[in-house]
């Protein structure tokens, strides 16, 4: 199971100086990561996320990213679109070539005043 460490999130934002506290955007495509972690605790100012072509079958652990605007899940194994009330900036959910078969779960974008695109 890949994960995503405090090293990979480092050599990700060079353009940040390594500084990820202060990240505003990250692109952690094409590893293999299984499980959203640990991002909101580490990267609160993430505006950008790129997460595609990952094994993430689960939205989380995004509610504390206030900042959030655009998130890209395609080609993951997403079912459910969950666990975005926090993102209060979302305007972009990217879920290109996932497995959401819940459509009842789009209702859960409906409460986030930004959100613009899926």
């Amino acid at each position: 199971m890949v994960r995503i460490t405090e090293d990979m999130v480092r050599k990700r934002s060079e353009h940040n100086e390594m500084q990820i506290s202060t990240l505003e955007e990250i692109s952690l495509h094409q590893q293999d990561i299984e499980r959203l972690e640990y991002l909101d605790k580490w990267c609160r100012d993430l505006k950008i996320l790129y997460l595609q072509s990952n094994l993430i079958p689960k939205i989380e652990n995004v509610g504390r990213l206030k900042k959030l605007e655009y998130i890209n899940l395609a080609l993951n194994n997403v079912e459910k679109i969950e666990n975005l009330e926090g993102c209060e900036s979302l305007k972009k959910l990217d879920l290109t070539v996932n497995f959401v078969g819940e459509l009842t779960s789009v209702e859960s974008l409906k409460g986030l005043y930004n959100f613009r695109e899926l």
